[in-house]
């Protein structure tokens, strides 16, 4: 056999010598791994914060005038909205989402489940189209009850009364309670040509980006109530102010 001029030491040195380039290799993948995983983890919280939506701090409309907010409100002309809604009536519950366009004089509501369309409603002028047919009680609710309740400062010929904490509106058929620290409405009564009164209640303002509005309303009418929460909202007006 030829010698290789290699001793057995030789060969331990050698190997432990490898080893120890093995391991700073290892080392310095860990290192690596180590600063990328940091990287990583400072990455996604800037992500989340840049993504994270601003709060908006609501205004303190305390001492402006609410004739002047009603005139305002008075330009828009139509809405566009979305929002989860919930028809009880006795014991009986119907659930879903809804996609309404509203005007003073007109209104198109479609109500969908499991994505689903299960129930339309048109108005013009006073005439009601739907599909399936409602009952009387049930088409004053949503068509009357809607118009009312997103369009709430549509309301004539009104006198003011100062409160404690309110603003009371009212006319010879609606009164508006309205909060004097938003400008938003509390509870509205409407007196329905049969006696009857639609009553409505307001919850939790929320910001659209142009306008404070209330996102959740409560509507009732008799044994009929429709809880509806506001996903998305689009006030249109010909005057920017």
């Amino acid at each position: 056999m030829q010698d290789t001029g290699f001793t057995i030491q030789d060969k331990k040195n050698h190997a432990s010598c490898i080893m120890h380039r093995v391991s700073c290799i290892m080392h310095r993948v860990s290192c690596i791994m180590h600063r990328a995983s940091f990287l990583f983890v400072i990455t996604c919280c800037l992500l989340l914060f840049s993504c994270t939506t601003k709060r908006v701090e609501m205004p303190d409309y305390e001492g402006v005038n609410v004739r002047d907010v009603i005139t305002k409100l008075n330009d828009i002309e139509s809405v566009e909205a979305t929002f989860s809604v919930e028809i009880e009536r006795n014991d009986s519950t119907i659930t879903g989402d809804a996609a309404l366009e509203l005007t003073d004089h007109t209104l198109a509501l479609r109500i969908y489940s499991l994505g689903f369309l299960v129930a339309e409603v048109t108005e013009a002028d006073g005439v009601i189209k739907s599909n399936p047919e409602l009952s009387r009680n049930r088409g004053i609710i949503l068509v009357d009850g809607l118009r009312n309740s997103i369009l709430w400062w549509r309301i004539k010929n009104y006198e003011v009364e100062d409160q404690d904490e309110v603003y009371h509106l009212k006319n010879s058929w609606k009164r508006i309670l309205i909060d004097k620290k938003t400008m938003l409405p509390v509870s509205q009564t409407i007196e329905l040509e049969d006696g009857k009164e639609l009553r409505i209640f307001y919850e939790e303002p929320m910001y659209n980006g142009e306008l404070w509005h209330p996102s959740r309303m409560r509507i009732e009418l008799l044994r009929y109530l429709v809880s509806l929460e506001i996903k998305t909202i689009l006030f249109k007006t010909t005057i920017l102010r």
